[in-house]
């Protein structure tokens, strides 16, 4: 799945509606109404790779491994 779908992204990872729902408002992307934040709106314009990038934000150079979907310290 790509950018735009932040939801069925989610809880295709987790095997859960509920569960994707839920962790969707507990990370801020949703409310618990179901209308999608600002941080949601941002994170569903993200591609995996920024996605893992965003994640991983420590300040140090890292790299993006595309068959892992993480990040390696260059």
């Amino acid at each position: 799945m790509g950018t735009g779908e932040l939801i069925p992204r989610l809880i295709a990872q987790v095997g859960n509606a509920n569960l994707g729902m839920a962790l969707a408002v507990k990370n801020g992307f949703i409310t618990p109404q179901g209308g999608v934040t600002a941080l949601g709106m941002q994170r569903n314009a993200m591609t995996a790779e920024q996605r893992a990038l965003d994640r991983d934000n420590d300040g140090r150079l890292r790299t993006y491994d595309p068959l892992t979907n993480r990040t390696k310290l260059t």
